[in-house]
């Protein structure tokens, strides 16, 4: 059993993003939470407190983002795909975003 959280960072600013609406599903598309970054872009608990073992997606709404601040993007959605384990308890999804690129990674 185990729960999600999500940190995005604008890399072009260097400063958090606040709010970037989240959403969880699984990958056959059943939504299971939905949330907006905090005003030091974070998502301290998306979803229900325990997912069972099996492939998730969370996605990050960044066109909006960018929108509200007249910049335009060419990844209006970042969609990151993620494999949760029954022995892992916690898993943490940061971004790092600018209009024109994304990365991601395992969090801790």
């Amino acid at each position: 059993m185990s729960y999600v959280t999500a940190h995005v960072l604008d890399s072009v600013t260097g400063t958090p993003a606040r709010g970037v609406a989240v959403v969880l599903e699984t990958t056959d598309g059943t939504r299971l939470a939905t949330a907006e970054t905090d005003d030091d872009g974070r998502v301290p608990e998306l979803g229900p407190q325990t997912l069972e073992s099996g492939d998730y997606r969370i996605t990050f709404r960044t066109g909006e983002y960018f929108a509200g601040r007249n910049l335009p993007t060419f990844y209006p959605f970042v969609t990151v795909n993620f494999t949760v384990q029954a022995t892992e308890k916690h898993y943490h999804v940061p971004l790092l975003l600018s209009p024109f690129a994304f990365s991601t990674y395992r969090g801790s």
